[in-house]
């Protein structure tokens, strides 16, 4: 298994910088892809209620994926925030996306844990800085491709205390989905809803991006309303 796991990562890297037929390797088809969405739609990619204040009702943190821009990305993290905020009120709810050190960086995917040891102590310190600052507040989170590995590193080592603030989290793309069994390790599976729609071979341990990979932000009303009813 381990010997295939390398082969298959060896495979993806080549890859990944590889040309495709058109010249351009999937690292910068990737990065136009996310360019046009980006044109296409009106999205605030940045938000830091959090870091900011005041103190809200609910906190939503948000990883993204790999090479989305901002903190909160453009694939599904802002459709959820507002979304949240349609279902709870404005004024309800803080949403924060994790920054640097989460660089969100291509490589970090194919590190043991699918991303780095300070991409997901970013996470960590935005969990604790909830808990110190706004105790009373319910936190939930969320997290895309590799932005979904960060919250698996980073909730399933938290303390109790912190990990008890968090009512709820959602998982699209989740490239830790297979070696996880669909879930956050210590972390309780009736709150936790994973996306993996169909054709993302990234659920199935594949960390190849395709077209089905960059479809979540269907899923951000759905997602949304599961952490309603987990508050």
């Amino acid at each position: 298994m381990k010997l295939q796991c390398v082969v298959i990562s060896a495979f993806i890297c080549a890859t990944i910088a590889a040309p495709t037929p058109n010249g351009m390797t999937f690292d910068a088809v990737q990065t136009r892809d996310l360019a046009r969405l980006r044109a296409r739609q009106s999205v605030n990619d940045e938000s830091d209620d959090l870091i900011n204040g005041p103190c809200r009702d609910v906190t939503f943190i948000f990883a993204r994926g790999s090479l989305e821009p901002g903190n909160m990305g453009i694939i599904v993290g802002p459709e959820v925030c507002t979304a949240l905020q349609a279902s709870l009120g404005a004024d309800a709810v803080a949403c924060q996306g994790v920054g640097p050190p989460y660089n969100a960086t291509l490589g970090d995917n194919f590190l043991p844990q699918n991303t780095s040891p300070d991409d997901i102590g970013a996470a960590t310190t935005l969990f604790d800085l909830a808990n110190t600052m706004c105790p009373s507040t319910k936190v939930v989170a969320g997290g895309y491709s590799q932005g979904a590995a960060v919250m698996d590193g980073s909730i399933q080592a938290l303390p109790p205390a912190i990990m008890s603030q968090i009512a709820g989290v959602v998982l699209f793309g989740y490239t830790r989905n297979q070696q996880d069994d669909g879930r956050i390790p210590n972390y309780p599976v009736s709150q936790t809803k994973v996306y993996c729609n169909s054709g993302d071979i990234i659920c199935d341990g594949i960390l190849l991006p395709l077209p089905a990979h960059f479809t979540y932000g269907s899923n951000a009303t759905s997602a949304a309303d599961f952490l309603v009813s987990m508050l």
